[in-house]
């Protein structure tokens, strides 16, 4: 019987050393693939310049400037134009802006050309809606945009707001029909 129980003893020793080893192993090796390397930190410049020191201006540039400053505001206006006509630069012109809404103030006879010609882009302004209606509402105006839901959804409580521009008639008809059953009121701008 004494053998027996010593086999046994010898034989569940061994099986435990086995697996203590094994694990110190996995222990020892998780440790090394886990510890992550500190990040470097990097002292930066309380004032950041990415093309490096510039050298100091020559006594003729100081010169200049201090000479431009004492100009009046007149003169000052007339120095672009001159130095482009001296060194020989391109001309700009003025981008032709028609079509495109930048939000000036129009002029009286422009306004009547445009009431002449038929409308053909139409925006849908959303009016309000009905707060048990809110989530329809943001869910709707989620379908014919291209937002999240956050961004719909302060999209939808900045009422009244523009939800989309550039539409056809037909294509305003049918969102605004479709606020409408949801509970929205819409209109066509």
């Amino acid at each position: 019987m004494k053998k027996l129980i010593s086999l046994v003893r010898n034989v569940h020793s061994r099986q435990c050393e086995s697996k203590l080893n094994w694990s110190a192993q996995v222990r020892f090796l998780q440790q090394d693939t886990v510890s992550k390397p500190k990040p470097k930190k990097y002292k930066y410049p309380s004032f950041y310049d990415p093309y490096g020191p510039r050298p100091q201006p020559s006594s003729k540039i100081v010169e200049l400037a201090e000479r431009i400053a004492a100009l009046s505001p007149e003169e000052r206006k007339q120095i672009g134009p001159a130095l482009n006509e001296h060194l020989r630069l391109p001309k700009q012109q003025m981008i032709s802006s028609q079509g495109m809404s930048v939000g000036a103030k129009q002029e009286a006879g422009g306004a009547k050309v445009e009431e002449k010609k038929e409308k053909t882009s139409f925006d849908v302004k959303l009016e309000k809606f009905d707060t048990a209606a809110k989530i329809k509402v943001i869910k709707e105006v989620r379908a014919f945009t291209s937002l999240g839901l956050k961004e719909a959804k302060e999209l939808v409580e900045k009422v009244p707001v523009v939800i989309k521009q550039g539409l056809t008639k037909e294509e305003a008809n049918g969102i605004i029909e479709k606020i409408k059953a949801v509970g929205g009121v819409a209109v066509m701008e």
